[in-house]
């Protein structure tokens, strides 16, 4: 015998608030977790790295980074001929 259908089967549910759906938090954890691991990152560089010594003979202007340049002197330079 077939079912008939009652009134409150037919009703459409009431909608939940986007926060009780899975979808936004699921679309929502892709961004955070980046976020998270950059800011960790940043953590991590700021912490272990922001005071080194440079070393290879350049010179350190404010946040620039220099290398001067390598002077040669012509008369000095080795002949190729």
């Amino acid at each position: 015998m077939p079912q008939v259908a009652t009134k409150e089967q037919m009703e459409p549910r009431p909608a939940k608030p986007w926060w009780r759906e899975p979808w936004p938090w699921i679309l929502m954890a892709g961004p955070a977790a980046a976020m998270i691991g950059c800011i960790i990152t940043i953590f991590l560089a700021v912490q272990n790295f922001s005071d080194q010594a440079i070393t290879d003979g350049g010179i350190k202007r404010g946040l620039v980074v220099s290398k001067p340049a390598v002077a040669t002197n012509p008369t000095q330079a080795s002949p190729e001929h």
